[in-house]
């Protein structure tokens, strides 16, 4: 494990607390400090450890004029779209002239991610940047041990979820560092929908994000979490107002997927609209066929009021 001298020590404690607040429950529902822990006494282990193994991108200023602008710069508000595989440069090209979309979700790393990616690369999200997309970075991990036996074979063990979120966190930030994505870039961890009403699994999925949360913030990202508005994000909304979570364990960004075709990012009953303001994604249809330009792609679809790669 690397060690930051104590001056970048300092830096990165005094990031970490410009970055750390969230937006969830207003009115200070949300709990904080000690005790605030999805799973009670276990997420203290999660230090910033695994951010000391990133010298690179650890010793972050505080958060000046300067790093409000970049992250001002994040922020992006209307229609995304996200493909299983990343298209071909010259169907963005031929999109970005044509369709309503200016941003673009990637599937770009995870044991669960499902589609190949022949073209996702370095050169890739260059040539993407260049064209003029924002990017919004995916990374499908381990997922929840009650999810549906026959998808996503790789789950989150309980007594491991802590150590997995961490481990995963780091993948994931060695994957944003092949493709090039800038340090200040949210990354979004893809959690399906899985079994309601079952709190030990619910449990081990909040764990397990926490950690992957703090580790992915610690080397100066943004975190994004995206699941099912009937499992996942309601999940994380209740423990939220409820103090079981507090903010440093919890996404800068929610990402909800419920296809009821309403292109807006309020007006979902399990995301009060007090809740995570300036930073929602709504996934509201899934699986349509679009041509633009000449160019067919089957998509997903998102409405955007959030942080993005730029």
């Amino acid at each position: 494990m690397l060690r930051l001298p104590a001056a970048e020590l300092s830096a990165l404690i005094l990031a970490l607390a410009a970055l750390g607040p969230v937006r969830a429950a207003a009115g200070g529902a949300v709990a904080s400090g000690p005790g605030a822990d999805p799973v009670p006494g276990t997420l203290h282990a999660v230090q910033n450890a695994d951010a000391v193994t990133r010298a690179t991108r650890a010793a972050r200023p505080a958060r000046g004029p300067a790093l409000t602008r970049a992250l001002a710069a994040q922020h992006y508000r209307g229609p995304a779209f996200d493909a299983c595989s990343a298209p071909a440069l010259d169907t963005l090209r031929a999109w970005w002239g044509h369709s309503p979309y200016k941003a673009v979700g990637i599937y770009m790393g995870g044991a669960n991610r499902y589609c190949s990616q022949p073209r996702l690369n370095a050169a890739w999200v260059q040539g993407a940047r260049a064209i003029g997309w924002r990017l919004i970075p995916v990374y499908v991990g381990s997922q929840a041990p009650c999810l549906n036996p026959k998808i996503k074979q790789r789950r989150i063990k309980a007594g491991q979820a802590l150590a997995q979120g961490r481990t995963e966190a780091l993948d994931a930030l060695r994957a944003s560092d092949r493709l090039g994505l800038p340090g200040i870039a949210p990354l979004y961890l893809d959690m399906e929908a899985y079994r309601k009403n079952d709190p030990s699994c619910t449990a081990t999925v909040q764990a397990f994000a926490a950690a992957w949360n703090r580790t992915v913030r610690a080397a100066g990202h943004l975190t994004g979490f995206y699941s099912s508005a009937d499992s996942g994000i309601r999940d994380l909304v209740r423990a939220a107002r409820a103090g079981r979570a507090g903010p440093a364990d919890l996404p800068d960004v929610l990402w909800y997927a419920h296809w009821d075709q309403r292109d807006a990012t309020v007006g979902e009953k399990a995301v009060p609209d007090a809740d995570w303001q300036g930073a929602r994604i709504h996934q509201y249809k899934g699986n349509v066929r679009e041509t633009h330009g000449g160019a067919a792609l089957t998509i997903d679809v998102n409405a955007v009021d959030a942080p993005v790669s730029r």
